[in-house]
């Protein structure tokens, strides 16, 4: 259990990104950065590919209520992605992406990786100031993405 703000616990495992709760968070974060940008700047993992191998998939939960969720991509040379991440608006400013931040971090240590990466747009104001606050720092483009304008490549290292 880990104690979010506002005297909040929650429980964060790897759960399956298939089940009816992580389905039911998948699409309401589609639905956020949807909301957002168009389509085409929305950088989303679909069921399948949370379900390979190199991927942990997250759920933060109070009781049975699943609150949100983050993806944890293992890629190559010590680096992986973060993705996925999001909280459901009920659960916001409870410190619930904070805490689902901090076990994925934990987590990332623990497997050995070095460097986390995370993309994320520059109207996601709150995870914006969740990761600048956690240590994150603006860089360079990565992975398969493009220097679009609206993409915001960030880093943290893990050391």
């Amino acid at each position: 259990m880990l104690r979010a703000a506002r005297n909040v616990c929650v429980k964060i495992a790897v759960e399956a990104p298939d089940q009816p709760d992580a389905l039911a968070l998948l699409r309401q974060s589609d639905a956020f950065l949807l909301g957002l940008y168009a389509p085409e700047f929305c950088h989303l993992l679909d069921v399948a590919s949370l379900q390979a191998l190199n991927v942990r998939f997250y759920i933060a939960r109070q009781e049975r209520r699943a609150l949100g969720c983050a993806a944890l991509v293992i890629g190559q040379a010590g680096e992986a992605e973060l993705k996925r991440m999001f909280v459901t608006e009920a659960a916001r400013g409870m410190g619930v992406g904070r805490a689902l931040l901090q076990a994925v971090e934990a987590a990332a240590r623990h497997a050995g990786i070095r460097t986390l990466l995370v993309e994320t747009g520059h109207l996601n104001t709150q995870a914006l100031g969740l990761y600048r606050a956690s240590g994150y720092r603006d860089r360079g483009v990565f992975g398969d993405y493009d220097d679009n304008g609206v993409s915001v490549f960030m880093e943290k290292s893990l050391g």
